[in-house]
């Protein structure tokens, strides 16, 4: 059992995990019992047919695809790391069937949500909230959803279509998560991120793989997260959320003043390279939170916060110019 809580200990203070304080606790208390970890991701799955999807379409074939996506999301271990029941990151995958193309093939729409806990405060933190409109696959009723990091492409390409883009993005959440708690800690599951990318699947209905297909897809944003040019990005990840939302509930001002250096840094990001997918993808998640965390701000501070924000994320301009 003392090896056991020194293992413990070292994962904990590497990763700077969100329940260290807990879990020893509970491993001083409940000392003779084993340790059972969980699996990574605790994923709310929803797959829906679009209002124009041919009526002849088998709704029953959604059913059973949600609980297949929920079990290969859920059921899966995608890291070496022991992740504790209460440490599982909570996510959604919300699957939107636009088309029926015949052979049972689809085309749909893909939103990914996943949050971050605050600590010592019942908030959840949005780290990643993005869709991507690009998702072709095949799906036969019941066939086993297979995937491997190794052979990304499978033997089928639309088949494992869907598995490559689902293990894509619990590679990109996993990462950010880790990000959020040690610094650069995201860079392994990026990696494992680009390996899918550098070995996706092929075919002429499949696309959001390649550089020239757009500047808003897998690609760009695995290639984002890896360049070294946005390297302050996971500085501001770990400093945002550590120094930052995390100190709040003891310190509002230390760490609103934490999230300010943090846009500041991020205009300097900005600067260099505007109009960039990792920066929408940032903002996206965390417009609503900024304008919440900058409303009750000194008027200075509150200003500055809502010039560099209009700058940097014009989609969202209006509601920051509605904090001065």
């Amino acid at each position: 059992m003392i090896t056991m809580a020194t293992n413990a200990f070292l994962w904990c203070a590497k990763y700077k995990s969100r329940y260290f304080v807990l879990l020893m606790s509970i491993m001083c208390i409940f000392a003779g019992i084993t340790t059972v970890h969980a699996q990574e991701l605790r994923a709310n799955v929803t797959v829906t047919p679009g209002a124009r999807l041919n009526n002849n379409t088998s709704r029953k074939v959604f059913t059973t695809l949600q609980n297949s996506i929920k079990e290969f999301l859920n059921g899966r271990r995608w890291t070496d790391e022991g992740f504790g029941a209460a440490e599982r990151i909570e996510c959604n995958f919300l699957l939107m069937v636009t088309e029926d193309l015949g052979n049972n093939t689809f085309r749909a729409n893909l939103t990914i949500q996943s949050t971050r806990p605050v600590y010592n405060a019942g908030y959840l933190s949005s780290t990643l909230n993005m869709q991507d409109v690009n998702v072709a696959f095949r799906y036969v009723e019941f066939q086993p959803l297979e995937f491997s990091d190794n052979r990304v492409v499978g033997n089928d390409p639309l088949a494992s279509n869907l598995t490559a883009i689902l293990a894509y993005y619990t590679y990109i959440i996993l990462g950010l998560d880790a990000d959020s708690f040690a610094a650069k800690g995201g860079d392994e599951y990026f990696k494992k991120a680009l390996n899918i990318v550098s070995n996706a699947p092929d075919a002429k209905e499949i696309s959001g793989w390649k550089p020239f297909e757009g500047n808003r897809n897998r690609y760009w944003l695995q290639d984002n997260l890896l360049n070294v040019k946005f390297s302050r990005f996971h500085d501001v990840m770990y400093q945002y959320h550590r120094q930052g939302m995390d100190l709040m509930y003891e310190d509002v001002n230390k760490g609103r003043s934490t999230i300010m250096n943090c846009l500041n840094m991020l205009y300097a990001v900005y600067q260099d390279i505007p109009n960039s997918m990792l920066m929408s993808v940032f903002f996206s998640a965390k417009a609503d939170e900024l304008q919440k965390i900058f409303a009750k701000s000194p008027p200075q501070e509150k200003s500055r916060a809502a010039q560099l924000l209009a700058q940097m994320d014009v989609t969202n301009a209006a509601k920051y110019q509605q904090m001065k």
